[in-house]
């Protein structure tokens, strides 16, 4: 008896389960979602886009020409420098040792230059009495401007020290900030050795590479239209460069693009940017078919969108993009002009589901 109670019990379990199962079919199967669309959008555009990164207008790496230990760095990255501002000092008693040699140098040469100068002139009125020849006047001549001479060595001696120490002591060239830094206190500089680098942060640029076939296409003065992917942020450029040759480059020409960084202090030296560029050469514009970045459906390597028939059945339809303008982008196959896609729903999408769409 108890057992017929157990299989009687199963077989409610499992009628009620297939039961609800069913009613979940039927009513997955007669949902309707709500959710908003647009129409393709076809333009004809002769413009083209470039992939840029923004770089500050002047970089310097700060180094010395001398040899000697690193006493101390006065600054880490991210500081904010003023020009002339003591960023490294590096040991410099053998410096101040040499100038000291130097200095006794100049003492002498200005004592032994003052004595001739006073021979040179006594013998003068000398000559001029009769009292020595012209020839004794023109050796002491000849010492006194050989005195000088070496008065003048001694000195230019001493500015060669005195360029040599400032070196030791190096300072902003410009008023930026410091981004890297390649040594530490204690460690050998060396001429020509990067200790730090600076970025003169106030005025930012875009560099990019212009392709040949576009190049005719391209002149300085152009504004531009400037993407930075990583703030999702659009703003104007003005080519300010253009390299009139491709020697040695694979036949891409380098190009600066000014951009206003006050529109945006958030803007950052190393963040790439698309560079839309429009094509003045007259040539025949060409019709893009265009969508909005946010209707876009990201799986794994596969990029979608859905999309609502005659019928108001979704389905998703994989999609190859090409290049971005702002928030939209370009599609290259996988639509047909007259669909629409979805930009927003209700609920949650897949492919076959009943939509109702809303204005």
């Amino acid at each position: 008896m108890k057992t017929l109670k157990i299989i009687l019990l199963g077989i409610v379990g499992v009628a009620t389960l297939y039961s609800c199962s069913s009613s979940e079919k039927k009513n997955k199967g007669t949902e309707t979602i709500q959710v908003k669309v647009y129409p393709l959008a076809e333009v004809n555009d002769n413009s083209f886009s470039l992939s840029g990164e923004v770089v500050a207008k002047q970089t310097v790496n700060v180094s010395t020409r001398m040899m000697g230990y690193i006493n101390k760095i006065y600054v880490k990255p991210g500081d904010r420098v003023s020009q002339g501002q003591l960023l490294v000092s590096i040991s410099n008693d053998d410096i101040l040792a040499k100038k000291s040699q130097v200095q006794a140098m100049i003492n002498e040469a200005e004592a032994a230059a003052q004595n001739a100068q006073r021979d040179y002139e006594r013998f003068k009125i000398l000559r001029q009495q009769n009292s020595v020849s012209d020839k004794e006047l023109e050796n002491v001549s000849l010492q006194n401007t050989s005195m000088q001479s070496k008065l003048e060595m001694a000195r230019q001696q001493m500015n060669e020290v005195n360029a040599m120490l400032a070196y030791a002591n190096i300072r902003a060239p410009f008023s930026g900030v410091v981004t890297q830094k390649m040594a530490d206190e204690g460690n050998m500089a060396n001429p020509g050795m990067p200790i730090l680098t600076m970025e003169q942060n106030s005025e930012l640029q875009v560099v990019a590479s212009v392709p040949e076939n576009y190049i005719r296409n391209v002149k300085v003065g152009d504004v531009t239209q400037i993407t930075l992917k990583s703030m999702n942020e659009t703003l104007d450029g003005k080519i300010v460069e253009l390299s009139p040759s491709a020697y040695r480059a694979g036949g891409q020409y380098a190009m600066k693009i000014a951009i206003d960084a006050q529109e945006n202090k958030n803007i950052r030296a190393g963040m790439y940017a698309s560079i839309r560029i429009p094509n003045a050469s007259g040539q025949s514009k060409t019709g893009k078919v265009m969508i909005d970045g946010s209707s876009i459906i990201y799986r794994d390597q596969l990029t979608g969108v859905y999309v609502v028939n005659e019928e108001n059945i979704a389905s998703l339809r994989w999609v190859r993009l090409g290049s971005e303008f702002g928030d939209k982008m370009e599609v290259l196959s996988g639509l047909k002009g007259d669909e629409k896609i979805i930009l927003e729903a209700e609920g949650k999408l897949y492919n076959g589901v009943k939509v109702s769409v809303t204005n």
